[in-house]
């Protein structure tokens, strides 16, 4: 990492977890309990069953770190170890017991894992949610505390206010957290997606998406100053059509006759949009 944990975390991680004079105790994988407060939600498949063929030939060198629970224990750190001797069919496995609270479980939790960059950006903003909301953090102190920079906090977060689709797509890497961040102005949810589909079939740069959206943003401007005198029925197929191009659409009616106006901000905006209408070159 590239700031200095937090002074309260300092003390509470280390690069060691386990002190030399400590217990380390065989306890049966059955009595373990998941850690509760784990933000990662994935693992990769292919490198557990690395690790687990690993555990096979030499064992598990670092102890998993434990707290007592109501019933058997309680994972503190270790996850990945924990799963992968499942997989490798271990009965019992070394750990060391502590004395942790519930708050101090959720900032190793999540600290641990920013440390090995282990956590996507979907997760990272969860997990900081999550100890804002536990500990009544500010986001000053947040940052403070997991050795992170306000902004970076901010920023973050403010991921959580897409549209669960598109959370998935940036948990995954579909998309960057830059093609993401973009995204957030843009109120229509549908369109929000179409956007961010567009972003992957066209790989557009961030700048390409963000000026995609300036041009949105400022076209629903020009429409707001426009005196509404359209009938009902017009507006209504002016809004069907919008969500079916992503794009704005006007319908422009004199007498018994009229035009449809479909809006483009690139050639590719363009194809797209001929896509859908299936009209080849």
């Amino acid at each position: 990492m590239s700031k200095r944990l937090g002074k309260g975390l300092g003390a509470l991680i280390t690069s060691n977890l386990i002190e030399e004079s400590e217990q380390v105790t065989d306890v049966d994988v059955s009595e373990i309990r998941p850690n509760p407060y784990q933000p990662r939600k994935e693992f990769e498949p292919t490198a557990l069953q690395e690790l687990g063929e690993s555990i096979k030939i030499h064992g598990i060198i670092q102890p998993l770190i434990v707290r007592k629970s109501i019933k058997g224990y309680e994972l503190v750190a270790g996850e990945r170890r924990l799963r992968a001797a499942k997989l490798a069919d271990l009965q019992k496995v070394p750990v060391v017991v502590k004395s942790y609270t519930d708050q101090q479980i959720m900032e190793l939790a999540l600290i641990e894992n920013l440390q090995r960059e282990n956590l996507n950006p979907m997760e990272e903003a969860e997990a900081y949610f999550k100890l804002m909301e536990h500990c009544s953090y500010t986001q000053e102190e947040l940052a403070q505390k997991v050795g992170k920079s306000r902004p970076h906090v901010t920023n973050i977060m403010r991921l959580l206010q897409l549209p669960d689709k598109i959370k998935k797509l940036v948990a995954t890497s579909s998309l960057s957290m830059g093609h993401a961040r973009a995204l957030i102005p843009v109120e229509n949810t549908e369109l929000q997606w179409k956007l961010a589909c567009e972003v992957i079939k066209y790989e557009w740069t961030v700048r390409q998406l963000e000026e995609t959206v300036k041009q949105l943003h400022v076209s629903r401007e020009t429409k707001k100053k426009k005196p509404v005198t359209k009938e009902k029925v017009y507006v209504q197929w002016e809004q069907r059509l919008q969500n079916r191009f992503g794009t704005g659409v006007q319908i422009n009616k004199s007498n018994k006759k009229g035009k449809i106006e479909i809006e483009f901000y690139s050639d590719d905006d363009l194809q797209r949009i001929l896509d859908i209408l299936q009209i080849e070159e």
